[in-house]
């Protein structure tokens, strides 16, 4: 027998017995030396390159809050939660949202990270949330009123858009996505206002024949080649690689064995009008490409294509390691890391990138496979005012709500555990605090390893100076 919205709902504020809910204050296992547990989230990286890691880590307390998720999954292990399990990003951080192009190019914002996706307790996403809004306010000195209600304004949002998820159908909530056009008709302020329009505008620049020219040229006999730009692109056998000397990637002849062996499973995974449209571009070159911070280190390779028009498509292979939820959540996901981050990816997004895939390299490493670049844009948070910073920390909480509604299915449970009151965001809030606190003493401890040399950090300039001409 089917329960009813009531019913769900009266299950959810029945788990506040079992899981009060300021009780999420509690910041969870931070007695601890965070150095292992950097040292652990490093093995398996391309070693020339954690270095440079650990060099973007270095630069503030906020990108190493970034640059590190496995930390505050070990933390969060020891925090209590209402025991529902379910798909979750893994690296909830207000970096990991965003606007993208839809199949019909269209531009919607949402959670745009998936490489620790992992079922696992939802307040887990919320917290690394919260914190990270604490965090970055702090870094960039908004002061304390602003840091409290950039908080508070990510709840909120959260909670507002659970409760309206849990009136809504199975299919209205699967269909439903947050527009570009959507926040423009929300911006509360002139300020606002322009940083979506501007961000519309830059996603429509940011297409893969802006990109060509800016990436690419031509040898001698006229073939298009990605360019080196020590440290961010290199290519695997050239003077400029970055590699290890003993990589087993190294011992195969050139770069064309890596991209046929990534392929032959790939083109599996698409539905076949997209594998269809993926014969028709023939590959040019392919090279290793640096991204973010976390994820410096583990392997990303991005091939240059194109059509008989020569006109470009870039497809990023991307390295998926074990989710840093892994060890901490007892719950099965695909043995196929690449295959765990595209299906949680299409369970959390409303839409997908078109040639969102997975593959198995050589040695059987798991990559997952995308666009690289095409019409994706972040916020710019530098150049944000209070009100914006505030605007954006509401469309970060809707943006997660709506894709754990979807993940979940359980809508009604979560808003019933979350309530009408501020008892969640206040508790969350003294979470964010403390936990703020933590990740400066972390930082301070990891600033001290680098100095001692425990750890070996580099800057961007360090690694290109050592291929001056």
């Amino acid at each position: 027998m089917s329960t009813t919205v009531k019913d769900r709902l009266k299950q959810g504020k029945d788990a506040r017995k079992l899981c009060p809910r300021s009780s999420h204050a509690h910041p969870g296992h931070i007695k601890r030396d965070p150095i292992p547990l950097i040292k652990l989230s490093s093995e398996g990286r391309v070693q020339s390159l954690v270095a440079l890691r650990y060099g973007r880590m270095l630069v503030s307390p906020f990108t190493f809050y970034r640059g590190n998720a496995l930390l505050q999954a070990h933390d969060l292990a020891g925090t209590p939660d209402m025991g529902m399990r379910s798909m979750i990003c893994g690296d909830c951080h207000l970096m990991n949202f965003g606007g993208f192009a839809t199949p019909e190019r269209n531009l919607l914002f949402s959670v745009n990270d998936f490489d620790e996706v992992h079922p696992g307790p939802w307040e887990w996403d919320l917290k690394r949330l919260v914190a990270s809004f604490l965090v970055a306010a702090r870094d960039l000195r908004h002061g304390v009123s602003v840091e409290e209600d950039v908080c508070h304004q990510v709840v909120a949002a959260y909670q507002k858009s659970m409760a309206e998820c849990a009136e809504q159908s199975a299919l209205e909530i699967w269909y439903d996505s947050i527009s570009y056009t959507d926040l423009l008709q929300r911006a509360r302020s002139e300020n606002t206002l322009e940083h979506v329009q501007r961000a519309i505008d830059k996603a429509a620049r940011r297409t893969h024949a802006e990109l060509l020219p800016k990436i690419s040229e031509r040898d001698a006999q006229g073939r298009l080649l990605i360019r080196d730009d020590l440290p961010e692109i290199f290519h695997l056998h050239n003077h400029t690689t970055l590699l290890d000397a003993e990589d087993d990637w190294l011992r195969l002849s050139d770069w064309r064995p890596l991209y046929d062996t990534f392929m032959r499973d790939y083109r599996a995974t698409l539905v076949g009008d997209r594998r269809n449209l993926l014969g028709r571009f023939e590959v040019q070159d392919m090279a290793f490409k640096v991204v973010g911070v976390g994820s410096v280190g583990t392997r990303c390779l991005v091939a240059l294509m194109t059509d008989n028009q020569e006109r470009p498509l870039f497809l990023q292979f991307k390295e998926a390691r074990p989710s840093v939820l892994a060890n901490f959540v007892k719950v099965k996901s695909p043995r196929h890391n690449g295959q765990r981050v595209v299906e949680g990816q299409r369970l959390m997004q409303s839409a997908s990138d078109l040639f969102l895939g997975w593959t198995t390299g050589p040695n059987g490493r798991h990559f997952y496979v995308r666009q690289l670049r095409d019409m994706k844009v972040s916020a710019e948070l530098e150049t944000f005012d209070d009100e914006a910073f505030a605007a954006y920390a509401r469309t970060c909480g809707r943006a997660l709500a709506r894709a754990h509604a979807k993940a979940s299915g359980q809508a009604a449970q979560i808003s019933g555990y979350i309530g009408k009151s501020d008892t969640l965001s206040e508790a969350l809030m003294q979470y964010a605090k403390t936990y703020a606190d933590q990740n400066e003493r972390d930082f301070e401890r990891f600033q001290l390893a680098c100095r001692k040399g425990r750890l070996l950090a580099r800057s961007e300039a360090d690694f290109a100076a050592d291929h001056l001409p």
